[in-house]
């Protein structure tokens, strides 16, 4: 497989640490940027010149939550066809409904386990997201 650039935000250190330590267990060339909270990620994302391959976004955030952070990549005009996986602790069906319909390529609610957070981030990094539609029978990966 080639590079793959992911922007993972999430408010919460731990995750975003925990994440990381995934992403490096993998054996493949993948680059992470983490963003603590979703100001930070829009302003990073904003930069045209880095588009990353995926983005793994957290739906319960202070300020702008997930659902806000989606709304604003959908409505974007350069940014909308970027691929956007729901990285969540809530697996509330009304949220998974409401991001498969505000445009999310994915729904993930978030693995305690190590091995199921790399089966998840091995999930997305495998996907030709150019062909991909999601629909009620892909949206929701499941570990």
């Amino acid at each position: 497989m080639t590079d793959f650039t992911i922007f993972y935000t999430d408010d919460d250190e731990d995750d975003l640490s925990i994440f990381a330590d995934a992403v490096e267990s993998i054996p493949q060339n993948i680059k992470l940027k983490t963003y603590s909270g979703s100001q930070n990620f829009l302003n990073a994302i904003s930069d045209p010149a880095v588009i990353p391959s995926v983005v793994f976004l957290d739906l319960n955030m202070p300020g702008k939550n997930g659902f806000d952070v989606l709304k604003e990549l959908r409505d974007s005009e350069d940014k909308k066809d970027i691929p956007v996986v729901i990285y969540s602790t809530s697996s509330e069906p009304g949220n998974i409904e409401r991001c498969l319909n505000l445009g999310a390529n994915c729904f993930i609610t978030k693995p305690v386990l190590m091995s199921d957070i790399i089966k998840a981030i091995e999930h997305a990094i495998q996907i030709d997201w150019k062909k991909f539609i999601p629909n009620q029978s892909n949206f929701v990966f499941k570990y």
